[in-house]
């Protein structure tokens, strides 16, 4: 990932009743492997994190923010100008809502055809290390899993006007108003929810299995096939796209799932952002016994299925509809 500009500024409060000040840098970073690293390492943890998807605000609406990177981009403003104006935004909102600082970490990078704009507020965590004399010290390092500001922003996709969902922010849960505020300052308006984007992508994927009567060993092997497939789009911090999606549902007709949701009232986006706790809570539950086999999505328990622990019975409160006719034609 070719980094074209980066930069750190730093973030200083110490106490909770003391104004945050910024201390600038004048010039931005050389280019360095370890940067390089830092960023990928960033990525990977940034992407594996509860985020929110949106866009900028247009016309009059524009931030402060988003007017300053338009002009950056266009090169009306060079990075430091653009970036220090920027520091100042975010010292404003850490005076309101946080005890501490931190580094604030800029970086304009490359990835495949498109441009990335990634800005953090970095904390520190007390390490240990080996000196040059071979005793035990403590050293101060980046803690890179600590994420409470953080966006990364698609320009190639801002500047193609084609998307709602090119920023990426993320959400820190303890503090719903520092949330607010963080996409007040970044003129982010929230376009996608991709938790219930997710959960209605999965309903329709098993919906049209049911449809299709798949046996257990397809259902499996779908399963298993679109979740990884969505697993990898998460680690990598990219969007779901249908037309990829169906064609792992159904390789031999590529279009039918598409085709499908098209059909019927589920209102889902053509790229989703993919919810990671959403994925990992879908599986399948299975069974066979004794000539009978059952197998069923796991959101489907405790909704239209039930099961009595103590009674040692599974309830099915809707049966399907071809189960019905087939037990209504006995």
């Amino acid at each position: 990932m070719p980094i074209l500009q980066s930069i750190v500024h730093h973030l200083d409060k110490s106490a909770d009743d003391q104004n945050a000040t910024l201390s600038a840098s004048s010039a931005p970073m050389a280019e360095s492997a370890a940067m390089e690293s830092l960023l990928n390492h960033f990525n990977a943890t940034f992407n594996g994190k509860t985020r929110g998807w949106g866009h900028f605000n247009d016309g009059e609406a524009q931030s402060t923010f988003a007017h300053a990177l338009s002009d950056y981009l266009a090169g009306n403003r060079d990075f430091v100008d653009f970036t220090r104006q920027s520091g100042e935004g975010f010292r404003a909102l850490i005076d309101e809502h946080l005890p501490t600082g931190g580094p604030l970490l800029f970086v304009h990078a490359r990835q495949g055809e498109a441009e990335f704009l990634t800005v953090a507020l970095l904390h520190y965590r007390e390490g240990f290390t080996i000196d040059e004399q071979l005793n035990v010290t403590t050293a101060r390092l980046l803690n890179l899993s600590q994420m409470t500001l953080a966006v990364r922003i698609d320009l190639t996709q801002w500047q193609a006007g084609q998307s709602k969902q090119y920023i990426a922010f993320t959400r820190d849960r303890g503090g719903k108003k520092l949330s607010e505020d963080f996409q007040a300052l970044l003129g982010c308006v929230e376009g996608v929810d991709s938790t219930s984007e997710t959960r209605t992508l999965l309903k329709a994927f098993s919906d049209f299995v049911e449809s299709e009567s798949m046996d257990e060993t397809q259902s499996r092997e779908k399963t298993d096939a679109v979740i990884d497939y969505a697993s990898d789009q998460s680690k990598n911090g990219e969007s779901i796209t249908l037309e990829e999606f169906s064609s792992l549902v159904d390789d031999e007709r590529p279009d039918a799932f598409y085709d499908y949701i098209r059909n019927k009232d589920y209102d889902l986006s053509p790229e989703i952002p993919p919810d990671k706790r959403t994925l990992q809570q879908f599986r399948r539950f299975t069974g066979r016994a004794g000539g009978m086999s059952i197998s069923f999505d796991s959101h489907l328990l405790g909704d239209s299925i039930e099961y009595n622990e103590a009674q040692d019975r599974l309830i099915i409160k809707k049966v399907p509809d071809k189960l019905k006719a087939q037990l209504l034609d006995k």
